[in-house]
């Protein structure tokens, strides 16, 4: 059995363990929170090093991507390097395979809920593949990075715009802050917001998408007829988004004994799977991988 350890700044509160089976191979899947204590994850991290099979870097993105560059967040670095010998990644890798792909297929097979529909993307930069394919697919789409990220109310509506302005200008100064300046980590994550100027952004979308954590942050408590499309939920989310009127709840990883797991537990079970070193994985590899495991999105009728 391959075990999987996801190693969270986010809150213990959702921490959780399954196995499951995929392929024939065996998986233990780990996901343990530091309540926003960087260096308690430094210190898991080294003792887990060597002893497990990959881990995943929940809570934190090592990169996001403007354009074709990437940028590294200055703490995120810091976390990484604890692994020496053991496999790290963030879900990197599945953002830009798995959840492109996931909008082409709920394109292929449910295009009513796409098509023509307007798309609130709550991070462009840190859910990259994902904005691309809504682009593709001809979703009049609304990039939040700006507003979630650093608090302006200043919406985008041209990907290339925010990659070949706005991020070579903002993303150099954004990846050396400190991490909880831009995103909720630890306690954080159970804070909301629902009345806050960014309700109207809200409203203008049919369709919410990204990152749960910052999507349920401002969430107001009237979104009837509203689909999110995201991951990293558990079943004690589902109720909030229930009362709040949310019509659809769509996941791009699969359901695994009640949760949809971050894309960085995924990867690592699929980095694990290939025992192949990093650097010796392309994109190609996810994408063959993920044919194999025949994912499907998760689309769960709330309301």
């Amino acid at each position: 059995m391959k075990h999987i350890v996801s190693v969270s700044i986010g809150s213990s509160k959702r921490d959780h363990v399954a196995e499951v089976s995929f392929l024939g191979q065996s998986f233990r899947l780990e996901r343990k929170g530091t309540d926003g204590d960087i260096n308690k994850a430094i210190e898991l991290i080294r003792s887990l090093d060597g002893r497990v099979d990959a881990f995943g870097m929940g809570g934190i993105d090592i990169w996001i991507w403007g354009g074709k560059r990437r940028y590294t967040f200055r703490e995120a670095k810091k976390i990484a390097r604890a692994a020496e010998k053991t496999p790290m990644v963030d879900g990197s890798g599945l953002k830009n395979t798995l959840e492109r792909r996931v909008i082409y297929q709920l394109m292929e097979i449910r295009p009513e809920l796409l098509r023509d529909k307007k798309v609130l993307m709550v991070s462009a930069m840190d859910r990259f593949g994902m904005a691309e394919a809504f682009h593709d697919i001809g979703c009049k789409t609304m990039y939040g990075d700006i507003i979630f990220a650093l608090g302006m109310p200043i919406p985008l509506y041209s990907l290339k715009l925010l990659h070949n302005v706005i991020a070579p200008i903002a993303a150099p100064i954004v990846v050396q802050l400190p991490f909880k300046l831009i995103y909720p980590i630890g306690e954080k994550q159970e804070e909301r917001y629902p009345d806050s100027s960014f309700k109207k952004y809200y409203e203008w979308a049919d369709i919410i998408a990204g990152d749960f954590h910052m999507i349920k942050k401002y969430l107001p408590e009237q979104m009837s007829g509203k689909t999110i499309i995201t991951n990293t939920v558990t079943q004690a989310d589902l109720e909030p988004l229930r009362s709040s009127g949310i019509k659809r709840l769509i996941t791009t990883t699969p359901e695994i004994q009640g949760r949809s797991f971050g894309t960085n537990v995924m990867e690592a079970m699929m980095v694990a799977f290939m025992e192949r070193s990093l650097d010796r994985i392309r994109p190609d590899d996810y994408n063959d991988l993920l044919e194999k495991l025949e994912f499907q999105p998760r689309i769960e009728e709330l309301n």
